[in-house]
């Protein structure tokens, strides 16, 4: 909420009925810790994963987990791009436009999604990605800088999933009351998540006892131990995901604006272009 009502209030005041010297500040701040993330987190990422895999092998649960990755793999792939599809089917339909073209649009934010494993590091490429896709600039360096933040669908669907395969190999009891519960609760938490790989499932650790109950939900014990080593293989995807649904929610922001504040008429689908 603070960061909301910072960016947010320093955006619109800022050089208007306020100086620049908080808006400097924060920005010195956010230089900080993105030095942070890029010289201490990331750096010691691999060790940590390294140690989480250790550790299973010294507990003998390393061939258990290796048995069962690549089917959760397949699982999340799948959703995902499933999610993906829905997203810009709904965008097509509300814009006129054709789906498949935006998807296509879409192809060198996800790749460079896959290789950062960063929403916030992928935005340059998601604004050409967005002006590929007929996204007015102004919209544009609005909804994708600001979804990069607080949508973050690929990674609900990654954690959700690995959640579950996480209770069915350690027979934990799982149901929809417990799921849905936690997916809300994911909704928020996620929120600002994103600038170094594998913040996602670090921000989810704390509420991981809805899902695994209090003892098994321990974020120090083995079984979320578990949960973060499953994560991270598919971390990347996740994030492409969520990128690829910034922009879907971008060409939608960007009709409406256009008919409802502009007054403009909605393209034809026959009219659509790369550069239109």
């Amino acid at each position: 909420m603070l960061a909301f009502i910072l960016g947010l209030c320093l955006s619109t005041m800022r050089g208007k009925t306020i100086g620049s010297s908080l808006y400097n500040g924060m920005s010195d701040f956010s230089g900080i810790i993105d030095k942070v993330l890029h010289s201490v987190i990331i750096p010691l990422l691999p060790l940590y994963i390294c140690g989480t895999f250790v550790n299973m092998t010294y507990s003998g649960q390393t061939f258990v987990i290796l048995s069962i990755l690549w089917k959760v793999f397949l699982v999340v792939i799948a959703m995902h791009f499933i999610c993906i599809l829905i997203q810009f089917i709904i965008a097509g339909t509300v814009s006129r436009k054709n789906p498949f073209r935006l998807i296509k649009n879409q192809i060198p934010g996800y790749t460079t999604a896959l290789g950062t494993q960063s929403s916030a590091a992928t935005i340059p490429v998601n604004l050409e990605c967005a002006r590929a896709d007929g996204i007015c600039e102004q919209i544009r360096n609005f909804v994708v800088p600001l979804c990069a933040n607080i949508h973050m669908a690929g990674s609900m669907i990654t954690i959700t999933a690995c959640a579950t395969a996480v209770c069915l190999m350690n027979q934990l009891p799982i149901s929809i009351a417990t799921v849905i519960p936690f997916i809300m609760t994911l909704g928020v938490a996620m929120v600002a998540s994103p600038g170094a790989p594998g913040g996602s499932i670090m921000t989810a650790l704390p509420f991981l006892y809805m899902i695994f109950g209090t003892t098994a939900g321990d974020p120090d014990g083995p079984i979320c131990a578990i949960m973060v080593a499953l994560y991270i293989t598919q971390d990347s995807f996740g994030t492409a995901c969520n990128v690829s649904g910034d922009n879907a929610i971008g060409v939608i922001v960007d009709t409406i604006y256009k008919k409802f504040i502009l007054k403009e008429p909605v393209a034809d689908s026959s009219a659509d272009t790369a550069d239109a």
